[in-house]
This record gives structure tokens, sequence and C-alpha cells, in this order.
């Protein structure tokens, strides 16, 4: 069973490799994943590095925690399992698929009411 850790407070300069290198000295290294801006490709200072044992993440964090690397005091735990993410794209109203009420001050027909349905692409009423 391998155990993720997750790796705050990182400097920018530090790159997968220089992590990997890192915790080899603790056990064997699974994945490393240095989290990085989508725009602009640069490191946001946090990775999660995963260990292929819980004995061998223990004694990584216990001597990496509170480390000095580069400058910064690098946090080293055991990672949160990530949290349930709704849905998207399904339910709701989207686009602009048709509209209600009466039409407005425009337009309108005998006794006050519109031709139209008021909403984009919505369908017309014939008489």
């Amino acid at each position: 069973m391998s155990k993720k850790l997750y790796v705050g407070n990182l400097s920018y300069d530090v790159d997968q490799d220089t992590l990997t290198e890192l915790f080899s000295a603790y056990g064997t290294v699974e994945s490393v994943n240095l989290i990085s801006d989508r725009a602009t490709g640069q490191s946001k200072g946090y990775a999660f590095v995963e260990m292929s044992s819980e004995g061998e993440a223990q004694a990584a964090v216990a001597a990496l925690n509170e480390s000095d690397q580069l400058g910064r005091a690098m946090k080293v735990a055991q990672a949160n399992p990530p949290k349930a993410r709704p849905q998207r794209g399904k339910g709701g109203r989207g686009g602009f698929g048709g509209g209600g009420g009466g039409g407005g001050g425009y337009g309108r027909g005998p006794r006050g009411r519109s031709g139209g349905s008021g909403g984009y692409g919505g369908q017309r009423r014939s008489r």
C-alpha cells in the first residue's frame, strides 16, 4: 500500500527531480506531482509525493517536516483524501433555452398580451 504526502511551502525553484532525490533517502518514491499554474507553468509552491509504504512515509515526515529547503521551512504531512466535487454540466437551466412570461412593452397585441414568450429562443404562439 502506498502513502501520499503533502509537501508545502516549497521554493519556486524546487522541481520534481529535487523532490524525488530528497524523499528517496527515506524509501522508494512512487510518484511526485509538483503543482503548477496552468497559465504560466510556474510552481505553486506545493507538491504531493507518494511513498511505497506507510513506514517510509512516516520516516520522511519525521525527518523532513520543518526542514530548511532553499531558505524555506518545508511542510511535510500526510495528504488528506480529495474532497468529493459536485458534478458539473448537468441540471440547471443552462444556455438560452426558452423563456417565460410576457414580452414587455413593445409589440403588445389585444388585451395587452405579447405574441412571443419574451425569452431567448422562445416559441411564438400562433393565432
